[in-house]
């Protein structure tokens, strides 16, 4: 048996609502002969004649009767399907987005995030999860939404991306440090003993980089995984940790913070998703809150998409 051509229902459903083939080609804006040889498919494919002579018009069967309203139906739940989304309903939307972001963003970002969510969307709930690594395999499979971090060559290729802010590394130390007076140079930041952050364990990163034209070395006493770690355990002692600014704002409260005394690449957060869900009104729309909170806690403009 061969597959049905739905685009008959459609010409079906105007044959049915004009009773003239005239008039429904013209409808359809098809010549006569065309919605004639129309009409002759649909009785080969129904097996029942649909519209028949009467007079000079024509009548529709039994068949064609019971069939009008149907067909009716499947065209509008068609249409429905695939014409554009209309506006989005915040006030009912009820859905629960799974947010992956590295250490900091939420600490930082999270409470006015939440806020705007909450006000805009009662029925939208936040779920965030920690960053381990930048494997695209999250947002692929839809277990994750969206995700803010830095893009670098482990990033997928498919994924869509969007720029959030830029951010540089900074130097952290407790109150009452001796890096909290006078003058740093690089060579008295690089002699202190300092606390390194690196997800995959590596003694070395882009501040250790930065130090080697110099011909210096920092002295890292222990590693950790996360920002706040490093940030906690610098409080607590004479470690110096190095963070990106912007991201552990709310983090270094407390603390003394410093420019580091040499020049350091800068860092490119950004919001990247899933192709899949770009032209998702409600995905469009956290991520418009995303970038709006961001740029507002920073104090600069947002960029839309």
């Amino acid at each position: 048996m061969s597959n049905p051509d739905f685009n008959l229902l459609v010409t079906l459903d105007v044959l049915l609502a004009e009773g003239s083939v005239a008039r429904a080609a013209q409808r359809l804006r098809l010549s006569p002969s065309a919605m004639s040889r129309a009409l002759a498919r649909l009785r080969e494919t129904t097996g029942d004649p649909l519209l028949v002579r009467a007079g000079r018009g024509l009548v529709p069967t039994p068949r064609a009767l019971e069939l009008r309203e149907q067909v009716s139906q499947l065209v509008r739940d068609t249409g429905a399907v695939l014409r554009p989304v209309e506006n989005l309903d915040l006030e009912r939307l009820s859905r629960t987005f799974t947010l992956r972001s590295s250490e900091g963003f939420v600490e930082n970002f999270g409470p006015a995030l939440i806020a705007r969510v909450c006000q805009q969307a009662p029925g939208v709930r936040l779920r965030f999860v920690h960053k381990a690594d930048k494997d695209g395999a999250a947002l692929r499979d839809g277990s994750v939404d969206l995700e803010t971090g830095v893009v670098g060559k482990a990033t997928a290729p498919e994924l869509r991306v969007q720029g959030l802010f830029r951010d540089r590394f900074i130097g952290v130390v407790r109150l009452g440090h001796p890096l909290s007076q006078g003058e740093i140079s690089p060579a008295r930041y690089a002699a202190g003993r300092h606390v390194a952050v690196s997800r995959r364990g590596l003694d070395k990163g882009p501040i250790d980089e930065a130090l080697e034209p110099l011909g210096l070395k920092r002295r890292v006493v222990t590693l950790v995984e996360g920002f706040s770690t490093a940030l906690a355990l610098a409080r607590g002692s004479d470690l110096i940790a190095s963070v990106p600014e912007r991201h552990s704002g709310n983090l270094r409260l407390g603390m003394h913070s410093f420019a580091l005394p040499f020049a350091t690449p800068e860092i490119s957060v950004a919001l990247l998703w899933h192709p899949r869900l770009h032209a998702d009104p409600a995905h469009r729309w956290l991520r418009g809150c995303v970038r709006e909170v961001c740029a507002e806690q920073l104090g600069e403009a947002s960029t839309g998409e």
